[in-house]
């Protein structure tokens, strides 16, 4: 499977076609099309033929679609509308619980983030990131506060959320998947927030977030991407790795194996 590097997956309803163009200029590294929860039942159907239209308009876009869960009246229409277009390079499957309702998404051939977001979706996780087709995991944090009775934006509830993240962590690093992404950050106009927010899931190990609205974009982007002083302790390190030392001292404290390769990583991110 092809890599995709991904700070950034912006959302953009898919029942609102005059968006598509603003959101395919943020800047996102991905442009997610939603026929989920952005859309309203009696809408559905019209969303998936106003993505149509865009791509007959725009044969040259390119974009993810958020589909209905697995279950739901809309899901096998979704799956027949990611089939038919090319446009469609990426297919979000919210509230997946198992292996066999990725399986029958990622059956399309094209790569799949599935969305954890419930308790019986985090008890699956191992399962769901083995599925041949899976490039990366995601989880809702909303939907999981939801499902665990927890108070959405309190600190017990990140705390719980801290868990599901370094399960999502461990299983895409054992089963060589993209660093997984962080759940959307609602307060769209808090700046300050998401950033300080991104920067703590960065030194997490995440490796980007959900966005939703194109203002979170470049936001995300600065916050994930080493500062001067990381950049230039990086590259102290690595200078002073040419003198062929297994252990040698940059700043004062030993650099070894594991450090040097911690900067040649933020030199691979400036």
């Amino acid at each position: 499977m092809s890599r995709l590097f991904v700070r950034s997956a912006l959302f953009v309803p898919g029942n609102r076609p005059e968006r598509f163009a603003k959101a395919l200029a943020s800047g996102a590294d991905v442009v997610i099309v939603d026929f989920e929860d952005a859309v309203a039942a009696q809408d559905k159907a019209l969303a998936r033929e106003q993505l149509a239209a865009y791509f007959n308009t725009h044969p040259e876009a390119r974009v993810w679609v958020r589909i209905n869960a697995s279950a739901t009246q809309e899901h096998e229409a979704d799956l027949e509308h990611c089939r038919q277009h090319p446009g469609v390079v990426g297919i979000l499957l919210p509230k997946a619980e198992s292996a066999a309702q990725v399986s029958e998404v990622t059956a399309l051939g094209k790569p799949v983030w599935p969305i954890i977001e419930s308790a019986q979706g985090v008890l699956a996780i191992g399962a769901i990131a083995s599925c041949r087709g899976v490039q990366r995991l995601t989880f809702g944090a909303l939907d999981l506060a939801l499902d665990l009775g927890l108070k959405a934006g309190s600190g017990g509830a990140e705390a719980v959320f801290d868990q599901t993240r370094y399960a999502l962590l461990l299983h895409s690093r054992v089963n060589a998947l993209e660093p997984p992404l962080d759940s959307v950050y609602p307060a769209f106009e808090d700046d300050a927030g998401l950033a300080c927010a991104m920067q703590r899931v960065r030194d997490m190990g995440m490796g980007g977030a959900l966005c939703i609205h194109p203002r979170q974009v470049p936001v995300v982007h600065a916050a994930l991407a080493p500062s001067a002083e990381e950049m230039a302790w990086a590259r102290r390190v690595v200078s002073a790795a040419e003198c062929g030392e297994a252990a040698f001292e940059v700043d004062g404290a030993m650099v070894g194996a594991p450090v040097l390769g911690r900067a040649r990583r933020l030199l691979s991110l400036g």
